[in-house]
């Protein structure tokens, strides 16, 4: 068994084998199921991503309205022509905040690594599909390398905003998609974890801020921010671009800062952007009487 994104480098290079082989390899292990139990467990989660995408570009609400529609937007916006930005990243972004719009509305999503982060892994995935038009085996194999960094991540540093920030969420999401996105696109198991590392350092120190308490804002955007620095730091590594801190030094560094997080930016929405005089308002329309907003605290103090 793997502990680090380099002994799981390493065993994929030994092995001559794909990132995803080795953790199919390791669940089959751990879990007593057969290969094709594995698949099939890892091919449905890919189904229910799949629908969340779909139901999010069709158009939803939360129930307290603060979320939802935001998606569909995007994907008007690409059709006009004026994108500033390319297609590929702006569909990325539009599938990532689809996924997160429907988990705010209550709808079925698959948790990569947890619901609040829930956009990046499938948002990414079903953007660079059409270009690199992988098989159905390929996409769940993306899934495998995903987890097996998911994996590294979760028993070395956090993946809950409670217990680190959003670091912990759409960081360690936007580390796993990335080193998901350079294997399948021909990437060598070195290049995936630079790109983790690239990725991840780039989200160090991102609190967990909910207005209202609730995963709707500023989550399903961060998702979208999410989604395009996995894009980018998939293809930093592609390109040669190494990370001058190791993978394992970076999510240790992750690890260190959520630890030094005070607890009103670990998700209890007691700061940040939920302790805004707007933030409040919401939360006052949503639940009743609002907390005194930061701006408050400040303007006393």
């Amino acid at each position: 068994m793997f502990k680090s994104v380099a002994e799981l480098v390493s065993l994929a290079q030994q092995n001559e084998v794909k990132i995803a082989e080795i953790m199919i390899r390791q669940e089959i292990e751990v879990s007593g199921l057969s290969r094709e139990e594995v698949m099939n467990k890892m091919d449905q989660n890919l189904t229910v991503m799949e629908k969340a995408v779909e139901r999010g570009l069709k158009g939803v609400k939360s129930h307290t309205g603060l979320t939802g529609g935001d998606s569909v937007l995007l994907q008007n916006y690409m059709q006009s022509g004026k994108a500033l930005s390319g297609n590929l990243v702006l569909d990325a972004v539009s599938k990532a905040m689809a996924t997160n719009e429907v988990n705010a509305a209550m709808g079925t999503i698959c948790a990569t690594p947890t619901a609040g982060s829930a956009g990046v892994v499938p948002g990414t995935l079903f953007a660079v599909k059409d270009k690199l038009n992988p098989t159905r085996l390929e996409m769940i194999e993306f899934l495998f390398t995903a987890a097996a960094f998911g994996f590294v991540i979760a028993n070395n540093a956090f993946i809950s905003g409670a217990a680190g920030g959003c670091q912990a969420e759409v960081g360690s999401a936007a580390g796993m998609a990335a080193a998901s996105i350079v294997e399948l696109a021909g990437g060598t198991p070195k290049q995936s974890g630079e790109a983790l590392a690239i990725s991840l350092k780039n989200m160090l120190g991102l609190v967990c801020d909910p207005v209202a308490g609730l995963v709707e804002v500023p989550c399903v955007k961060r998702n979208a921010l999410g989604a395009s620095n996995a894009l980018t730091a998939a293809d930093m590594a592609l390109a040669g671009i190494e990370s001058r801190i190791p993978p394992d030094e970076v999510i240790a560094a992750m690890y260190a800062i959520g630890q030094t997080l005070p607890t009103t930016l670990r998700e209890t929405g007691e700061g940040g952007l939920a302790a805004t005089p707007t933030g409040r308002r919401y939360e006052a329309e949503i639940f009743g009487e609002p907390k005194a907003s930061l701006i408050d605290y400040m303007n006393k103090s």
